[in-house]
């Protein structure tokens, strides 16, 4: 077991005052236990290279005698240059310390020092970063930190120091002994030394490696013990009526696709059990995720209970409701659409009709989380692009009934990699293959150049009857970006197609200005809609069966294939051209990658390896724990090891009672007091 000492607040170190300690608290760091698992993010080799071998601008580190006295030159509001000969063998060269004027001290002619800096090859001189200690010099490796304005690189690397002096003997391990020898792990102490004062590179990638799992392995047994044991976790099971489950099959104009027979079969089996259903559903764009909904929404109705379908935006409430309610109506359901547009009168109708029972299933956006909107028994919840709510929101219609069931849908497709950390406390469910009777959309990357190929395929569409989307990235000039906008756009399509009718779509229009839009497009009085991402997510019109994106390369992959999702919704050939002239090899890269495959999933694990986790959907909507060491893309077999071997130990011992597992008893005790401190 750790130590008490090594939770310890960092005042109870040598020379650490209540300045220091806030300091050392806005970088997380509040304990002595903190500050020694505080890693470095890189680190500087600070092997030597002869003078001959160095690449102008390499970072190196170099030895050699003090040559000259150090003198100062002080120039602009506290900026100085600290500058001095150092003699290399038989070289001579100039380094110049920025700012750092204090080090004249330490330079000593006669003296052999090392230095680490950026070389020029044509001065023959170093602008120095590090003047290296003996101890630093003899490791090979210089820890480089996170740090901030509040405390300076150096001062915490001498508190690490300290720590890592009085309190390394208390580390104990996390890791049981057989997992760690099992998968050939360091032991914590070593694991402890080594991130902080590697040898070699070579130690630092094998310390690295189990400072990774012990990571991992600490949050995945948090998370079992939240899944498997939480008493939150029990539900109402609800019986519904096969038969009648068996009336709205004949009635559908469809048969349902194997996949989705089998997500619905999984969600009854949820619906079914006392445990309360905590389910992801993730289906590419078009996959058919509503008509899954629509069994779930009437499974919950024939078992007594109502049920809310949550979405982002209006446009998409209102055709999630055509939809469903011409579904469910014939079946004896009465469904109801809760906006922020639905008149007083008819609001007060819906909340009278919602607290006494006679609306079975409510369809709205975030208006039903308002303190008015009272159900009388809410037992299935259903979140559609679940990620552009908040926790708090989706939490909010969830306590307005008395634990429902809960399924989330997306359709903008998570890899496992990201699904694994993000949706750990829920079972995930997907949809992979597109209903019958839907043709793959065509799609090509073009450039500028390739207009005239882009202009003759829209004239032969056009031809024949269907309708067209164009999309850009902007609604206005912009000066930083050399983008064709919204409203250039607009004006060019309406010169060179003067035949056809174009309008203008964008988020900036009043919502009832875009609902007339989109109307007279669904209705085909509009031929070429020029829009922005506005239409990114809930416009359905089949006979819209090209889109053409304009620079391309400025929006995202995710994003791209969540556009051209809005094709391809009829029988018929849809075709996407992704137009643009991307300058750098990643943006070419992009539009390699969308251009070839319309599988969601595959684009998603590509968009993630190049974007990297936080980008995906902005840092603020990721929802993506933070971790230290590990990477969830990079080190996604790692994960899943230690998600496998956290489960198993969970199984075996769930309160972690044994004395090998104490020690991680102890880390996630204070690790929840960390996040309630946070």
């Amino acid at each position: 077991m750790i130590a008490k000492e090594l939770f310890a607040p960092v005042t109870d170190l040598k020379g650490v005052g209540t300045k220091t300690a806030a300091a050392l608290g806005s970088l997380g760091i509040y304990s002595v236990y903190d500050l020694l698992y505080y890693f470095p993010f890189r680190y500087d080799e600070l092997q030597t290279i002869p003078l001959d071998q160095i690449m102008d601008g390499q970072k190196v580190m170099l030895k050699g005698i003090v040559a000259t006295d150090a003198f100062v030159t002080r120039f602009g509001y506290k900026k100085s240059r600290l500058s001095f000969k150092l003699r290399i063998d038989h070289d001579v060269i100039m380094v110049n310390f920025f700012n750092q004027p204090w080090l004249k001290e330490k330079i000593e002619v006669g003296k052999e020092v090392a230095i680490y800096g950026k070389y020029n090859a044509a001065r023959q001189s170093l602008a120095a970063f590090k003047f290296i200690a003996a101890k630093e010099n003899d490791s090979g490796m210089a820890p480089i930190y996170s740090v901030n304005r509040q405390i300076k690189q150096k001062k915490l690397i001498d508190l690490i120091n300290l720590a890592l002096d009085d309190y390394l003997a208390e580390v104990d391990n996390v890791v049981p002994t057989k997992i760690r020898q099992k998968y050939r792990l360091l032991p914590e102490s070593s694991i402890v030394q080594e991130m902080h004062h590697p040898q070699n590179a070579t130690e630092s990638q094998v310390a690295k490696r189990s400072a990774i799992f012990r990571e991992f392995f600490i949050f995945q047994t948090e998370l079992a013990q939240l899944t498997e044991y939480n008493p939150r976790n029990k539900g109402i099971a609800k019986k519904y009526n096969l038969d009648e489950i068996a009336k709205l099959t004949k009635s559908l104009p469809f048969e349902l696709s194997a996949d989705q027979k089998h997500v619905i079969n999984e969600i009854f089996t949820d619906l079914l059990s006392p445990v309360q259903m905590q389910r992801l559903l993730q289906g590419d764009v078009g996959s058919g995720k509503t008509i899954v909904a629509v069994y779930a929404l009437f499974a919950a109705v024939t078992a007594g209970f109502q049920a809310a379908l949550m979405v982002p935006t209006e446009i998409l409430a209102t055709q999630h409701f055509k939809k469903i309610d011409e579904l469910l109506k014939p079946m004896g359901v009465r469904c109801a659409l809760l906006t922020g547009s639905t008149k007083t009168l008819e609001r007060r109708e819906i909340y009278n009709e919602l607290t006494d029972g006679t609306i079975n299933v409510v369809i709205g956006t975030h208006t039903l989380i308002q303190s008015s909107v009272i159900f009388k028994k809410l037992g299935l919840v259903i979140i559609d692009e679940q990620h552009r709510f908040g926790v708090n929101q989706r939490q909010a219609l969830v306590n307005k009934g008395n634990l429902p069931d809960v399924l989330a849908m997306t359709a903008t497709p998570i890899p496992r990699t990201l699904a694994l950390t993000v949706y750990g406390n829920m079972t995930i469910s997907e949809i992979h293959h597109l209903p019958a009777g839907r043709k793959k959309i065509v799609s090509w990357w073009k450039t500028s150049t390739q207009r005239d190929q882009v202009y003759q395929l829209m004239h032969e569409q056009l031809a024949q009857g269907f309708q067209i989307y164009a999309v850009t990235p902007l609604i206005s000039e912009s000066e930083a970006l050399d983008l064709k906008n919204a409203e250039q756009l607009y004006d060019k399509l309406s010169h060179d197609f003067p035949n056809e009718k174009v309008a203008l779509l964008h988020g900036q229009m009043p919502g009832n200005k875009k609902d007339d839009i989109m109307a007279a497009f669904a209705a085909g009085e509009i031929n070429i809609l020029v829009t922005t991402s506005v239409i990114e997510v809930g416009v359905d019109v089949a006979n819209a069966n090209m889109m053409v994106i304009y620079n391309a390369d400025r929006f995202g992959i995710s994003q791209l294939h969540q556009l051209r999702g809005r094709i391809g919704r009829g029988k018929t050939q849809s075709y996407c051209i992704f137009l643009a002239d991307p300058n750098t090899q990643a943006g070419k890269a992009r539009m390699k990658i969308v251009a070839s495959t319309t599988d969601g999933f595959k684009l998603a694990e590509e968009d993630l390896k190049m974007r990297g986790e936080g980008d995906l959907f902005g840092k603020a909507q990721s929802g993506l724990p933070e971790f230290q060491v590990g990477d969830v893309v990079n080190n996604y077999n790692t994960m899943v090891v230690a998600q496998k071997e956290a489960k198993k130990l969970i199984k075996n011992d769930p309160l972690l009672q044994k004395s090998e597992n104490k020690t991680l008893k102890q880390v996630l005790e204070y690790k929840q007091l960390q996040q309630k401190r946070t």
